[in-house]
């Protein structure tokens, strides 16, 4: 009976520990989400963004350094661009990059670790795989091959809003849309996140970390220990450096490296929003590209960098 409650709590209290995490990131995407929706025309963000594949994914890399969102407050954000028409390669790249590339967690990993090889590694990284990913999904062209087809929506209206609110006039009106957009979306995305967390907190309590941190020391099965407990963990990219620290005298570099790179771009909250959002093709693609270039990249710093 004692074991019974001791498993019932460390549930309760890595869920919590999740979800209280997460929750204010959350809100914080969803209101840019709404603040997207209200201010910004389709013209205008169509005038203010490249079309260029290339040029385009480097510039949605670098948007999470004005919507400062994590891995779950970008999802909504990610969906209110593509219905706004931002271009695939933006989309995509800024999905990717946003949790990692901020001011935020760009300070955060800074305080763990300093400047040194995990800090540049990991921001080199997330803005070069983020970079490509974002180039490979531009070549479906047409943005609704990728999306569901409720997410489709060409004449801009998001799928939280509201039509008789949207054509209210007046600033005061316009912060009342930006909140009742802000409000649907976070509750329709937030039961995602309780879902998620929910099973991340079991794979947490039933998968020993001691059986991943037993097969984690070579330099690629460490590389790929670390890349399945940041998909079990599923902790926000703002606090995630300091967790990647308490691995940093057990695992090699390119180890930490997997965990603090492919971590903020999947895990388990994020791929059942993906589910949400993205067509099942486009899912499988966001978990496995990314996956494969973090692996293939931390086991080559292993390899090279010793």
């Amino acid at each position: 009976m004692n074991n019974f409650l001791d498993v019932i709590s460390q549930f309760t209290a890595v869920f919590l520990g999740i979800f209280i995490e997460a929750v204010p990131f959350l809100f914080l995407g969803t209101l840019a989400s709404g603040i997207v929706e209200v201010f910004f025309s389709r013209e205008e963000l169509a005038r203010l963004l490249p079309r260029n594949p290339i040029l385009g994914a480097f510039t949605g890399s670098l948007l999470g350094l004005f919507f400062p969102v994590c891995k779950c407050g970008v999802v909504p954000l990610t969906r209110r661009l593509f219905q706004k028409g931002v271009p695939t390669a933006v989309g995509i790249s800024f999905l990717l990059a946003a949790p990692v590339l901020n001011p935020i967690v760009i300070a955060s990993t800074y305080a763990a670790f300093g400047f040194g090889q995990v800090f540049w590694g990991r921001m080199g990284l997330t803005l070069l795989i983020a970079v490509l990913t974002g180039i490979i999904f531009s070549r479906q062209g047409d943005v609704n091959q990728l999306l569901r087809s409720s997410v489709e929506l060409p004449d801009g209206i998001g799928l939280a809003a509201k039509p008789a609110v949207l054509l209210e006039k007046g600033s005061t009106n316009r912060l009342r849309q930006v909140a009742v957009i802000a409000g649907d979306e976070f509750f329709e995305m937030g039961k995602y996140l309780v879902i998620g967390a929910f099973l991340a907190s079991v794979l947490h309590i039933f998968i020993p970390q001691s059986w991943l941190e037993s097969i984690g020391r070579g330099p690629v099965l460490s590389v790929i220990a670390m890349a399945a407990l940041a998909v079990l963990l599923s902790v926000g990219s703002t606090v995630d450096a300091f967790i990647a620290l308490a691995f940093a005298g057990q695992f090699a570099t390119g180890g930490i490296l997997s965990f603090l790179v492919y971590g903020p771009m999947v895990d388990i909250k994020s791929i059942l929003m993906f589910a949400h959002i993205f067509r099942k093709r486009s899912v499988v693609y966001l978990v496995l590209l990314p996956l494969l270039m973090v692996l293939v990249s931390t086991a080559a710093w292993n390899i090279l960098m010793g």
